[in-house]
């Protein structure tokens, strides 16, 4: 595409468009060089975030052999994470550059006035309807499905649960694990979007869950852990487990549904942020196409075109994403739920 402009302008000659034209290159260029050489003056990035560290550690291992420059990486579930950015902001001692989660909390911290603002030039890359309007956050770069996996040592083939319904039968009654919705944020989020599915019988429906008597645990991780121990037969959980866990032998599959609820998934820069230069940088890098074929590979769903993990059968998934709850309403519903998942037991 640059050969085809440079020759083009060569073409019409037209010596005021083509100085501009290069001048124009040359500071984006010199603009790139800028932030590399300042970001590197600052040492290191700090990152808080739900990002699994097996994920994060190819990122920088990446970021930093291009770059130079260490990450520092915070890993913890959503609620911890938000947690932390919150009660680190309320005693003025921001100690962050960026944080990295779902967009529920992202909501959340971007109410606390958290961000700054900043327009990666990566976002040009991204469709407009994955775009933060206000520049606050990333564009969307993952998107991460919420589905039904099973131990595929302990269920025999074709005796899987076929879908949600499945897990309401007596054959599955206390033997499949689910994170605490009235806990776990994603979870809360991911139950109140069953309307999507079961429009107004939605509520009906989640009774009908908690009546099955799930295994309830903290959040995702410990539910595909509890699946791949044999603690539980099937679990709702996040569908890369498959991938992530697989690598290490884990024994897992996930039921092909014909749609499943998708969390997404932003990056922002702390409006206090100890290193922001090296916090942009980071960005940029984290949603290029370099950044999202990495966490592709690694098992993410990510935004790009034609980028899929090494899943089966992935490309054929339809996600729907979900609709986000501000405070105020997770809390009304978490109360809900506590009533149904757990003052139940």
């Amino acid at each position: 595409m640059k050969t085809l402009l440079h020759a083009f302008l060569r073409r019409v000659a037209v010596p005021g468009l083509w100085v501009a034209f290069a001048a124009l290159t040359w500071a984006a260029t010199a603009g790139a060089q800028s932030l590399v050489e300042a970001a590197k003056k600052e040492g290191k990035v700090v990152i808080y975030g739900s990002l699994e560290s097996g994920i994060m550690e190819a990122i920088e291992k990446a970021f930093t052999k291009k770059y130079g420059i260490p990450i520092d990486y915070f890993r913890a579930s959503s609620n911890k994470t938000l947690d932390r950015v919150l009660t680190e902001a309320r005693v003025d001692r921001t100690v962050s550059d960026v944080v990295v989660t779902n967009s529920g909390p992202m909501q959340l911290l971007r109410q606390e006035k958290i961000f700054a603002k900043y327009v990666s030039p990566e976002s040009a890359r991204y469709p407009d309807d994955v775009k933060d309007p206000e520049g606050l956050l990333s564009p969307i770069y993952r998107m991460v499905i919420v589905g039904i996996l099973y131990n595929t040592k302990l269920v025999k083939p074709g005796e899987e649960p076929k879908s949600l319904e499945d897990l309401l039968t007596p054959r599955w009654k206390g033997k499949w694990v689910m994170p605490d919705p009235s806990r776990h944020f994603t979870t809360g989020v991911w139950v109140r979007n069953l309307e999507q599915f079961y429009g107004k019988d939605w509520m009906a429906f989640a009774k009908k869950l908690a009546d099955a008597k799930p295994i309830l645990v903290e959040s995702f991780i410990p539910a595909a852990q509890k699946v791949t121990s044999g603690e539980a037969l099937a679990g709702i959980t996040y569908l890369k487990y498959v991938y992530i866990m697989g690598k290490e032998g884990a024994p897992l599959d996930y039921v092909r549904l014909p749609k499943m609820l998708a969390d997404s998934h932003q990056i922002g820069i702390q409006a206090k942020a100890p290193h922001p230069n090296a916090a942009r940088l980071f960005e940029d890098f984290f949603i290029s196409r370099e950044g999202q074929e990495i966490m592709a590979k690694e098992g993410e769903f990510v935004t790009a075109k034609g980028l899929y993990p090494p899943i089966k059968d992935a490309e054929k998934i339809k996600a729907v994403q979900m609709h986000e709850l501000d405070s105020a309403e997770y809390k009304k519903w978490a109360s809900e739920f506590r009533k149904l998942f757990v003052s139940s037991k």
